[in-house]
């Protein structure tokens, strides 16, 4: 279960805002790439709070919202999106890295001084950064950040799915389940598909 060792250490190092930063929706074939950042503080967390943050995608839905409901009261929140449009002109990596960096900067000041990633690719951040592979098992504050990614990016992508009925993004999140193919089969590919990934690519320019 994570905790606040790594938070710990790093402010026994001089670092006295230290965040947590996580992302959702790198895979799925439709809709934006959200990234969280949370800055805890360990004086105003509740036990039961910290008992029940875990990696989003451990956490059924309803405990999730709860959990998002509760961090906002007691957490600095960041979050940061990279759309579709982004996600196909830079990369889904590239674009990932930049909803970060959106996210760390929507915590307004002070900026940390130390973001804890989950991952192993930095991103730029405009402060200092440590990666920490698996870091939504590890860390209270990034897998606090993942439950802000995974709550905000879901319920986007709820509100794409009324924009869009028949895809069921509202329960598949845009990733490519068999509700998903056979709705791309029956209606075809929209505005909020990233074009670039391969399945909607062969879609869209299908081998003669």
């Amino acid at each position: 279960m994570p905790d606040l060792a790594l938070e710990a250490a790093a402010r026994a190092e001089g670092c006295r805002v230290v965040c947590g930063v996580d992302e959702a929706g790198r895979g799925p074939w439709a809709g934006p790439v959200v990234a969280g950042a949370v800055v805890l503080d360990a004086a105003r967390l509740p036990d039961t709070l910290a008992a029940g943050l875990d990696d989003s995608k451990k956490l059924k839905p309803a405990v999730r919202a709860e959990l998002f409901k509760a961090l906002a009261a007691v957490a600095r929140i960041g979050v940061g999106i990279a759309s579709v449009e982004e996600i196909d002109s830079h990369n889904i990596l590239a674009a990932t890295l930049l909803a970060m960096g959106r996210a760390v900067a929507d915590l307004g000041a002070p900026l940390p001084d130390l973001a804890l990633v989950d991952g192993n690719r930095p991103p730029d951040l405009g402060c200092a950064v440590r990666t920490v592979v698996k870091g939504d098992g590890l860390s209270l504050s990034i897998a606090a950040a993942s439950i802000v990614a995974k709550e905000t990016r879901d319920r986007m992508m709820a509100e794409l799915d009324l924009r869009h009925p028949g895809y069921g993004w509202a329960r598949n999140a845009g990733y490519g389940t068999a509700e998903h193919k056979n709705a791309l089969a029956r209606l075809g590919v929209t505005e909020a598909h990233r074009k670039s990934f391969a399945p909607i690519r062969k879609m869209l320019s299908p081998d003669p």
